[in-house]
């Protein structure tokens, strides 16, 4: 059997934000710093911007519970045409309260739904893959990006690195 390897993982950007509102735009921009030269559409990287923030957000809100001190670490890597972004907080485990509904827009308006819930569906709706990854306290969403032309959904990879719990969303 023939097998096609994949170019090793580049790193082009590593770094935390405080856990406080506001800081999902540094985020975003920091990381549309670091992928400007790897190919990806304008669309998409706005697409991908949109993802960063709302999962930024959900780690400085949901994760850290918006204490500053305890940092969201943003690491984004290429592999390939892959653009590769983590976000990772201390929340651990994160129990949704409730089970979790597809947002209904009209519902939503009519108050038959929460106006809030809109953010791992924008997320997982922005991106080419998105990831979930429990590892003890380090709650990480990894999301990932095809750059260039080629917007084909990216196959998910099983297992988990650190022996924690990991889905794919």
């Amino acid at each position: 059997m023939t097998s096609v390897a994949r170019p090793a993982p580049r790193r082009l950007a590593s770094f935390a934000v405080a856990s406080e509102p506001g800081n999902e735009r540094l985020a975003l921009a920091q990381v549309a710093e670091a992928v400007a030269a790897s190919g990806l559409a304008p669309a998409r990287l706005e697409r991908l911007k949109t993802a960063v923030a709302e999962a930024t957000m959900n780690a400085i809100e949901h994760g850290n519970r918006g204490r500053p001190e305890i940092p969201v670490d943003v690491e984004v890597t290429q592999e390939g045409d892959d653009i590769i972004v983590a976000i990772t907080d201390l929340g651990g485990e994160h129990a949704l309260p409730g089970p979790v509904e597809e947002p209904d827009l009209l519902l939503k308006l009519e108050g038959e739904q929460r106006a809030r819930g809109w953010g791992l569906f924008l997320i997982r709706n922005m991106v080419d893959a998105m990831q979930v990854r429990t590892d003890g306290v380090r709650h990480t969403i990894q999301l990932t990006m095809r750059a260039g032309t080629a917007a084909a959904p990216v196959s998910q990879t099983g297992g988990s690195q650190g022996g924690g719990d990991e889905e794919d969303v």
